[in-house]
This record gives C-alpha cells, structure tokens and sequence, in this order.
C-alpha cells in the first residue's frame, strides 16, 4: 500500500549526506514544537506571521493531515530534515505549487531551527530532494525564492545550483509585510556544480 499517494514506501527516507528526509508524523510534535519554539525569533524575519495555535497538537495534526492530503493528490510534497548520525529533527522542507502538464513545475521552501542553521545541512537536504523530485516525481523545473537581504539563503540555492532569474516585488508576506524577493530556478537539465554533487 502506498504511504501518500504517488509516494510509496519504497522512496522514504530520501538520503543524502549526513541527513535523510521524510513526511512528518504524529510522533514528531514534542521535537518540532520544542525545535520551531527554540527557533522563534530566529525565524521569525523569514517567515509569515505564526497563527497563536501554531504550536498546539491540534495544530500539528491538521498539519500532518494536510500535507498528507497534498502528497495523495499530487499537490505538494513536504518533509521533515533529520541529522542521521542521532535522528535529530532539524528543520523542514516542501516543494508547493506542484504543476503538471506542460509545466512540470514547483515551488521549494525551507526552514531550519537555529541550532542547526549555518552548517551545511540544509544545503544537502535540498540537494538529496531535488534530485528526489526530479528523478521520481518528474518534475523539470524548481523555483525558489528568498528576501534580497537572506544572504544564507541566496548561498545555498547557488551552492546547490539555483540560477538568479527576476525579482519580484511585493512577492509574499512575510512577518506581517509584503517583501519583495528574487527569484531562483533549478532546471532538471542544468549542469551539477562543480565538486558538489547532487
């Protein structure tokens, strides 16, 4: 049977250096909660405003519902990163937006807790799962976009390949106003960066 949808056992965990990925559970709410509480003020200028129940297992279940919801209909795929040396859950990640057809597009977003923000874990996380979502869900293209002042953020699309393709103004809302950002794309077909492998 298969665990969400178009996503089957056989594909979870995704690997990749150091970190494995998979979609969130139940069983990850004491960790995430404590992990996103910890991270508070660390995330706060990068993301849209936290609703008051954030937080609460009542949310997180709605949320773990949803996102299974999303992967069956073929809408969104979201994870949880954790460190495989101790199984440390570290931060998230989804690719929104799902297009198919003639687009075979989506939309790359990420958070990390600050304990682990700024050593290399989320660059290889997004590397193990673009090349996941290239090679077992079909998509070509990945678009991401980051704050003009998100210096990590910009570092690790390029690190992992992303090319600079616009900025948008008035892009999303973030901590309560609208931002611009730049725009980011990976391509299935754009060349690995050297010494860095996928």
């Amino acid at each position: 049977m298969a665990l969400f949808g178009v996503i089957g056992r056989r594909d979870m965990p995704i690997r990749g250096e150091g970190v494995y990925l998979r979609p969130s559970e139940m069983r990850d709410y004491v960790e995430w909660s404590t992990l996103r509480e910890k991270s508070r003020a660390f995330l706060t200028p990068w993301e849209p405003i936290w609703p008051a129940d954030d937080l609460t297992r009542a949310s997180f279940r709605y949320r773990v519902r949803r996102h299974a919801e999303e992967m069956a209909r073929d809408e969104a795929y979201s994870f949880f990163v954790f460190r495989e040396e101790d199984d440390a859950l570290m931060g998230g990640l989804s690719f929104g937006h799902v297009r198919r057809g003639v687009s075979q597009a989506a939309t790359l977003g990420y958070w990390m807790g600050e304990p682990y923000a700024g050593k290399g874990y989320m660059t290889r996380a997004v590397r193990a799962a673009c090349a996941y979502v290239f090679e077992r869900q079909g998509l070509h293209r990945i678009e991401a976009a980051c704050l003009p002042n998100n210096e990590p953020s910009k570092r690790l699309l390029e690190r992992v390949g992303f090319r600079q393709e616009g900025y948008a103004r008035a892009y999303l809302n973030i901590n309560g106003q609208w931002r611009d950002h730049l725009l980011f794309a990976l391509l299935e077909s754009d060349p690995i960066p050297p010494g860095k492998p996928r």
